[in-house]
C-alpha cells in the first residue's frame, strides 16, 4: 500500500473540504464521512509528537499510535496523510474545521469534549502512579506515602494530585518540585538510577519507561482512572462505525499484540559498560581486521569504530533491536536500502560495517563546518543513534539560546531537552519529539569505551 506522509507543525491549513451542509442557520458542516474519505483515497489523521504517538528514530517513523493508524489505513486501502498539531486544543479545533478526519491520540473524556466530538472504541484507561525502584520495602498503599519525598515538575498535574492526596491522608508527604522543563521521563530515569526516591507518572509513560529501566515499579495507583480515546467528528457516523469494528477485529490480531509488545514490553535496555577483564590481550573482538580496514576509509581510529560496534551489538552480528535495527552496527532497514545494502546482506559483518562507514561519511558532511574532529565525531555519533534531524534541532535551539551550535557540551543540553514539549514544539525544531537522553548517553558510552580500548589494543 502506498502511503503519503504530510507533517505540519503550528501552521494554519486552508480548509481541505467543505460539504456546505447546514447544521444550524449560521453553521456549516466541514467534516467528511467515510464515503467521501474513500473517494479522496486519503485518510487525514491528526496527532501530536510524543513517545507513544509519533516520532522519528534513526530516520524511521515510529510510534504506537502511528503504527495502529497505518493498520487502519491498510484495512481501508487508503493513503495516510499525517498532520501534526502542537496540543489537544489545536487538534480539536482542526478536527471541527475539517482539516482532519480522525484524531489518533489519547483525548481525555470530558463533558466539554463529549459535546464537540465522537469518541471511538480505541479507548484507554489510565491512572497516575507512583514510580519507585523494586525492593523489599515497596510502598503499597497511598497511606504508605506519609513520610516519603516525591519529586515532580512544579506546575504539573502530578504535583496537583499529590497536594490533594496529601490532604486526603492527613499530611506527611514531602512534595519536592523541580522546574517544569524537567520531564517525567528524566525523573523516572533518576529514580531508576537511585538518584531520586519517588516520582509520579501516568501509567502509560511508566509502562513505556519500564522497557528501558527494568528495575522500576509502578503498581501503586494514586488517582482515579481516566478514560481517553481516539475521536472523530460528530458528523462522521460511518467513519466512527468502521473504526469501532476495526478495533474489535484489531484486538484479535497477532499484529496488534506484536505492536504492543514492541513499545510496551520488549526491553530496550542494553548493557554498555566495559568488560570485567580483557578476553584476549591486545585484541578487542574477532572483527578487529574488519574495523581497521573500514575505519581507514573514514579516517577514524579503528578502535573508535570498534567501540561503536560494541555499544550497538556487543559484537553480535545477528542481533535485531526493538526498533528493527540489524547486525553488527545496528543498521535500520530503510537506511540499509538508502546505502544499497540488500536485506539478505544486512547480517553479513563485512557488508554491515561497510554500510555503517558509508553512513558515517554522509553524516560527517553534515557537520563539516565543525573544525575540531573530536567535537565533530560526537555530533556524528549522536546523529547515528537518534538521526541527524534531532541533532540539527538541538543545534538550532543552541543558537536560539545564544549557545555555540558547534560545541557538543552546548548542544547536548538542548538534545536532552528534546523530550520536553516546550522545546520540541519550538518553531526552530523541525523533527519533533526525541528521547534525548539516549543519544547523549550513547556518545558518552562510546567515548568512554574508546578510551578504554586505546589502553589495551594497538
Amino acid at each position: 500500500m502506498k502511503r503519503w506522509l504530510y507533517i505540519s507543525c503550528f501552521l494554519c491549513f486552508p480548509l481541505l473540504f467543505s460539504c456546505n451542509q447546514p447544521i444550524q442557520e449560521e453553521e456549516t458542516v466541514t467534516a467528511r464521512d467515510l464515503p467521501e474519505i474513500q473517494a479522496s483515497d486519503t485518510l487525514r489523521v491528526l496527532t501530536m509528537y510524543g513517545p507513544t504517538t509519533y516520532f522519528l528514530y534513526r530516520d524511521a517513523e515510529m510510534g504506537f499510535e502511528y503504527e495502529l493508524v497505518k493498520d487502519l489505513c491498510k484495512s481501508l486501502n487508503l493513503h495516510l496523510n499525517l498532520i501534526i498539531a502542537p496540543d489537544i486544543p489545536t487538534l480539536l479545533a482542526w478536527l471541527e474545521e475539517g482539516k482532519g478526519d480522525l484524531i489518533a491520540c489519547r483525548i481525555p473524556y470530558t463533558l466539554e469534549y463529549k459535546s464537540r466530538v465522537a469518541y471511538t472504541e480505541r479507548e484507554y484507561i489510565s491512572n497516575q502512579v507512583l514510580v519507585q525502584c523494586q525492593s523489599d520495602s515497596l510502598l503499597k498503599t497511598v497511606l504508605d506515602l506519609a513520610g516519603a519525598t516525591i519529586t515532580v515538575p512544579q506546575h504539573s498535574i502530578y504535583a496537583n494530585r499529590l497536594v490533594d492526596l496529601n490532604d486526603e491522608i492527613g499530611g506527611g508527604i514531602a512534595i519536592e518540585t523541580v522546574q517544569d522543563s524537567i520531564t517525567v521521563d528524566e525523573l523516572i530515569a533518576k529514580v531508576a538510577h537511585h538518584q531520586l526516591s519517588y516520582t509520579v507518572s501516568d501509567d502509560v509513560s511508566a509502562r513505556l519507561n519500564k522497557t528501558y529501566f527494568g528495575n522500576i515499579d509502578y503498581s501503586l495507583a494514586i488517582s482515579f482512572p481516566q478514560r481517553s480515546a481516539w475521536v472523530v467528528s460528530k458528523y462522521s457516523p460511518q467513519l466512527l462505525a468502521y473504526i469501532n469494528q476495526w478495533v474489535v477485529d484489531l484486538n484479535k490480531k497477532a499484529s496488534f499484540r506484536a505492536i504492543y509488545y514492541k513499545y510496551f514490553e520488549k526491553s530496550k535496555y542494553f548493557e554498555s559498560v566495559g568488560f570485567s577483564k580483557i578476553p584476549v590481550p591486545g585484541r578487542i573482538s574477532s572483527f578487529d581486521k574488519l574495523f581497521k580496514r573500514e575505519a581507514a576509509r573514514l579516517h577514524w581510529d579503528w578502535r573508535l569504530l570498534a567501540a561503536v560496534a560494541y555499544k550497538e551489538s556487543k559484537f553480535n552480528p545477528e542481533v535485531v533491536s526493538w526498533a528493527g535495527a540489524c547486525g553488527l552496527m545496528q543498521i535500520m532497514p530503510n537506511t540499509a536500502l538508502s546505502l544499497n545494502l540488500l536485506p539478505e546482506e544486512i547480517f553479513i559483518p563485512e557488508k554491515n560495517v561497510a554500510a555503517a562507514v558509508d553512513y558515517f561519511k554522509q553524516l560527517e558532511k553534515i557537520y563539516q563546518s565543525i573544525e575540531n574532529q573530536e567535537e565533530r565525531i560526537k555530533f556524528v555519533l549522536a546523529s547515528y543513534n537518534a538521526g541527524p534531524g534531532h541533532v540539527l534541532d538541538a543545534r538550532a535551539l543552541a543558537t536560539k539560546y545564544h549557545r555555540d551550535p558547534n560545541v557538543w557540551s552546548d548542544v547536548r543540553e538542548f538534545l536532552l531537552r528534546k523530550s520536553d514539549p516546550v522545546f520540541y514544539s519550538d518553531e526552530v525544531c523541525k523533527y519533533g519529539y526525541c528521547r534525548g537522553k539516549e543519544p547523549v548517553t550513547y556518545v558518552d558510552v562510546i567515548m568512554s569505551k574508546y578510551a578504554e580500548y586505546k589502553l589495551w589494543a594497538r
